[in-house]
């Protein structure tokens, strides 16, 4: 398995049994059969069934198979559940699109690098480019939690009451509900990422 350095919680390793399982559940409560009917159709013990309904086991294709036949449907049917999309947002470059944030300033050009992910969260990556007739800006103010990745030029980057000297290669993550924005742009144009996440409404 390939590991990052993100904390994240991966991927529950039943996830697969688990979704043949709501599968097998749904389909048999549809026919109006009970654990014992089922079981004895497949040649299964009751007790298997169950345990297969719960994900609690990784049945084998023998027993997937017989469950099906049961249930007279393909063997696909059960795996169903589990082949479900996954998203994803692909931007090639200098095709974000430019859009107006809340409070954007002349010279301030954000342009919105991905989009359109379903989940709990919303993310949205950013390019900010401040360029040469930019004026300094610390007005912002949103729910969430933002990052901020210097690539080009240097700002002074205000978060509630404290300035930070932002140069290439520097990062800076707060909670963007404190009023916060360039507050001198000290070598333009510049250019950083900005990606901020928020629960899902």
């Amino acid at each position: 398995m390939l590991h990052t350095t993100s904390n994240a919680p991966s991927e529950n390793p039943r996830t697969l049994e688990r979704a043949i399982g709501h599968q097998i559940r749904l389909l048999r409560r549809e026919r109006d059969l009970s654990v014992a009917d089922l079981g004895a159709a497949a040649g299964i013990s009751p007790g298997m069934i169950s345990k297969m309904e719960n994900g609690q086991i990784s049945p084998s294709l023998a027993s997937i198979n017989a469950v099906a036949s049961a249930l007279n449907v393909p063997i696909t049917a059960l795996f169903s559940a589990f082949e479900e999309s996954r998203d994803c947002s692909y931007v090639k470059r200098g095709q974000g699109v430019v859009i107006e944030r809340r409070g954007t300033k002349v010279g301030h050009i954000y342009e919105l690098l991905g989009a359109g992910l379903r989940g709990e969260l919303v993310v949205e990556p950013y390019l900010i480019t401040l360029e040469a007739d930019a004026e300094p800006y610390t007005g912002f103010r949103h729910s969430g939690i933002e990052f901020i990745y210097m690539l080009t030029g240097e700002v002074s980057y205000r978060h509630a009451d404290q300035d930070y000297h932002l140069r290439p290669g520097d990062a800076l993550m707060f909670d963007p509900q404190a009023l916060h924005g360039p507050a001198k742009l000290l070598k333009t144009p510049m250019t950083y990422l900005s990606a901020v996440v928020y629960p899902q409404p």
